[in-house]
């Protein structure tokens, strides 16, 4: 399973590239407001600052309600940075947003279906083209119901239909998310910078390394 970022926040997002485990970044225009940066300047600036990932999604914005207003806005992202290929087309899951899908999908353009809380959805989105699908687990999970149990019944539907859209986990709130929705089938979970952080550690590592350290340090003096 891969790993993409789910932020705006362009230093969040350097130190996730630095430490090599990056394939790709979500943002939407929530995150980027948070950001106080203009939309299309923060997407060329995180191009420019991860050139070796697959994807960075850039999301049309509430406003654009029709399939035709979706394409155009579209058209506009796809452009920045020089027209850089791995700028995703972030669409909502509506009729009008599988239209643009389709459309944009034909003419070569990767898209990310976003907002997915039913299989039937996630199918849908893949047979409009989709490079990606978005099922929300985190927020299902504040409904009560199971977020991960979505994530597996997409897996195995794609898989015995053949159908190969990737699904991203999103709305990931903890390492356990993580750790599930890899074992579900998800081909990529996209996350906060907090959540890689606390992936990586552990109460024992943090022991051990003051072990080593102390056992070193003895060693030193002999």
């Amino acid at each position: 399973m891969k790993f993409f970022i789910d932020t705006a926040n362009l230093e969040d997002i350097k130190k996730a590239y630095k430490i090599g485990v990056l394939s790709g970044v979500t943002t939407n225009p929530s995150l980027v407001a948070k950001e106080g940066v203009k939309f299309e300047h923060r997407i060329e600036e995180i191009c420019q600052s991860v050139p070796e990932v697959e994807s960075v999604s850039a999301e049309v914005t509430p406003d654009a309600v029709t399939a035709e207003e979706m394409i155009a806005q579209a058209e506009k992202l796809i452009s920045i940075n020089g027209g850089d290929e791995k700028i995703t087309i972030k669409l909502p899951m509506t009729l009008s947003g599988l239209e643009a899908c389709r459309y944009l999908t034909r003419k070569g353009v990767k898209t990310n279906v976003t907002l997915i809380f039913t299989v039937n959805q996630a199918l849908l989105a893949a047979r409009a083209g989709a490079t990606y699908v978005s099922p929300f687990l985190g927020r299902l999970d504040d409904i009560s119901e199971d977020g991960v149990q979505l994530v597996t019944k997409i897996a195995e539907l794609f898989r015995v239909q053949n159908i190969d859209s990737q699904i991203i986990a999103a709305s990931v709130r903890h390492p356990d998310h993580v750790t599930r929705v890899a074992m579900a089938g998800a081909h990529i979970a996209t996350i906060p910078f907090s959540v890689i952080e606390q992936m990586s550690k552990h109460p024992l590592t943090d022991q051990g390394l003051v072990k080593f350290a102390a056992d070193w340090e003895k060693t030193n003096n002999q």
